[in-house]
């Protein structure tokens, strides 16, 4: 079987290659059946890593010893859950992860766009192929999840060394939400080679903008959409297993899934401007390339061992090869963009700083300078290394002071931007739209204020966050009442029959709730306390509002690991309200000891508790208890935010005409003529501009319509 899978695999190198040839080809002379023949090539990667990745499986599930990878991420003990996760657990199979994940996006953007977009689609095929050669090479030649181990006998022939246990899974991976959070993310990051591959197709082929920015919006959002989930699950399991209270730490590996998702949202919200006006159309480009090369480059960071993280694989030579595949896009996305600079030019011009596009203007910049402020700290140590020969590491207090404001202002336009209006608003519409919320976050910063806040930071993300809900439920609200009136709804059905109608923007309304939702749990971080103790039997100890008895440890055991485990109750008021079973576990194939967390949650706080381990002094268990409030927010608002990117995603629905008998074929062929009747009857009492722009409107239509 290791024969098999490294056979698939150079297959699907071959494979790739040919589509990346052949596709050129096509596009020079013009050959359909080259094109063809190269769109089919690049389908089968697919099914080639498809095998690949089974035949790596199947060695984990008959726990086959003889292969590197299964021997190095495997036990005969391991849960048949985590055999499963292994298959990413190391530098080579999450290579090859990645490799099929991508095969899958390929397969789906080449077979879903087989009839349509025929001069785009053959450039599409030819980046995709590209990437995919990249790091087909890698799974073949430098990183192979497929090398067998060898002993020598007393003659020096080689033979395989069956070994009787593996190594066993790295420890911190054992836990449920780690058989989640890489596929993820990793969809994430493979999901922006898709809009990278139209955006390049569509310069190289000079495509009409007002078509490939659609299709490449809805796969960013894919994209973006599964990198969300990916952090929050990364940010619940760091919270839940790395047993430091937090679920951000500003480690290397963290910023570096972040980088991708800012300029993706940047992106996402800038492209509204090209398809509203013809604007920015610069940006639009080079903000999807921009998300594409910090994906490779989370991925070099992740791999090459340059940074310190408990993200991170070990220190390899695969670092050279992303930062030459890194040299190569760059290079390629700068003679594109020179080469057909001309053809990015914007229709229209900024006409006011109080319009929507300027919102989205100040959005992309403060984006930006997030990203450029993440990256610089993420990069500092290597560069300083490079400069003094000594690492200096930056710290969290340096993200924290630089990214807090900008995420304050970020939260501000995100209340701001939906209530300006496209070109210019005027005076009384602001007054108008934002008299009552601006209110509504003031009184609520009062209150906050009279109740004991004093942490600037929190005070001004609780007015914020107020003002954003209540603009966000005015817009729901204004459109939802005229519903209302016109149908005879009630509210909660007119505000679903607003939603899906246009599912792309109130799907984004969502989404902004549900950040905002975030943004209210991260603002308890400031009133966190902690205290930790030494406890034995009967001991007891105070935090916030609980009381935690400590009433015994006990030892439990698998084949797996070896755990002593605490056993605590908590009390509130003087009555008893939970048991905790905080453990600290002794995994027996690494002889590696980790923690796990007990945690019981609120909406209003949790209870964090860790078994710390056993003093140095006297060997006594040392209990260290905290209470973080407004963490669930946090994860209630991801949820909230996946809500939102599904519902944008889904088509409007149409509003159900009543069944009649049959029309005549006449009706469908004045249909037109009648359209164009009633707009220009419509406007003829305005005045004749508002005729020719009601005829220019009525053709435009029918145009886009054909």
């Amino acid at each position: 079987m290791d024969i098999f899978g490294s056979f698939a695999l150079i297959l699907a190198l071959l494979a790739a290659v040919y589509a990346f040839g052949a596709g050129i080809a096509g596009i020079i002379t013009r050959r359909p059946l080259l094109t063809k023949s190269a769109r089919q090539a690049g389908m089968a990667v697919f099914v080639l890593i498809t095998l690949a990745v089974g035949a790596l499986e199947y060695f984990f599930f008959t726990d086959n010893f003889t292969i590197a990878y299964v021997a190095e991420h495997s036990n005969r003990a391991l849960p048949a859950f985590y055999k499963f996760a292994a298959l990413w657990s190391g530098q080579e199979g999450s290579l090859l992860f990645w490799s099929w994940l991508l095969s899958i996006y390929a397969f789906l953007a080449l077979f879903l766009n087989r009839k349509k977009h025929p001069e785009l689609m053959p450039y599409v095929g030819v980046v995709v192929a590209g990437v995919q050669t990249f790091f087909l090479t890698l799974n073949t030649f430098v990183a192979t999840p497929f090398r067998v181990l060898a002993a020598s006998d007393g003659a020096g022939l080689m033979h395989l060394a069956r070994l009787s246990e593996g190594s066993g899974l790295n420890p911190l991976l054992q836990y449920p939400e780690m058989v989640i959070h890489p596929p993820m993310l990793y969809l994430g990051y493979t999901g922006f080679t898709i809009p990278f591959a139209f955006a390049l197709a569509a310069l190289l082929g000079r495509y009409p903008g007002e078509k490939w920015i659609h299709i490449t919006r809805r796969w960013t959002m894919v994209a973006w959409g599964f990198q969300s989930v990916g952090i929050l699950l990364g940010a619940h399991w760091a919270y839940s297993v790395l047993a430091f209270s937090g679920y951000w730490s500003w480690d290397p590996v963290e910023n570096a899934s972040l980088l991708p998702w800012i300029t993706g949202t940047a992106f996402l919200h800038s492209v509204m401007m090209q398809e509203k006006r013809g604007m920015m159309k610069v940006w639009n480009v080079w903000l999807v390339f921009t998300t594409f090369m910090l994906s490779i480059l989370g991925t070099f960071l992740t791999r090459s061992g340059v940074v310190s993280s408990v993200h991170a694989f070990a220190q390899s030579g695969i670092g050279p090869w992303f930062i030459a595949f890194l040299g190569i896009i760059l290079a390629v996305c700068l003679a594109a963009w020179w080469k057909n600079r001309d053809y990015l030019r914007s229709d229209n011009q900024l006409d006011s700083l109080v319009s929507r596009e300027s919102s989205f203007l100040f959005n992309n910049l403060i984006l930006l300078a997030a990203c450029f402020a993440i990256l610089w700290g993420t990069l500092f140590p290597v560069f300083s290394e490079w400069i003094t020969g000594s690492k200096i590491s930056v710290g969290p207090p340096f993200y924290n002071k630089v990214n807090i404001p900008i995420a304050l202002f970020l939260l501000l336009l995100t209340g701001i931007g939906p209530l300006l209006a496209w070109r210019k608003t005027s005076f009384d519409a602001l007054k108008r739209n934002f008299a009552w919320p601006l209110a509504g976050g003031l009184a609520a910063g009062v209150g906050a204020a009279v109740s004991g806040f004093r942490d600037i930071y929190a005070l001004m993300c609780l007015i914020l966050s107020v003002f954003v809900v209540l603009t966000i439920g005015s817009e729901f609200f204004r459109g939802a009442r005229v519903i209302a009136r016109r149908d005879g709804l009630n509210l909660l059905s007119s505000v679903v029959e607003l939603t899906t109608r246009n599912t792309r923007r109130y799907g984004g309304y969502v989404v902004h709730l549900g950040m905002v939702l975030i943004f209210i749990g991260i603002a308890g971080t400031p009133f966190n306390k902690d205290i930790q103790k030494e406890m034995g039997p009967g001991d007891r100890m105070s935090v916030g509002p609980y009381t935690i008895l400590c009433q015994n440890f006990d030892q439990v055991s698998n084949g797996n690991y070896q755990s002593e485990r605490a056993t605590l109750e908590v009390f509130r008021n003087g009555r008893s309200e939970m048991m905790l079973y905080p453990e600290r576990r002794f995994f027996l194939a690494s002889q590696v000891t980790e923690t796990m967390v007990a945690i019981q949650s609120s909406p209003l706080r949790d209870l964090y508790v860790v078994y710390a381990g056993r003093s140095q002094d006297d060997g006594r268990p040392v209990i260290h208890a905290y209470i973080n409030p407004l963490v669930k927010w946090i994860w209630f608002g991801g949820i909230v935010v996946v809500f939102g990117t599904i519902l944008a995603l889904l088509p409007n629905r149409r509003t159900p005409l009543l069944q009649h008998a049959p029309e005549p074929a006449w009706r469908d062929a004045i249909a037109p003529a009648t359209s164009v009747g009633a707009a220009i009857g419509a406007a003829s009492a305005r005045g004749p501009s508002r005729v020719a722009s009601a005829v220019g409107g009525v053709i435009r239509r029918m145009s886009s319509d054909e």
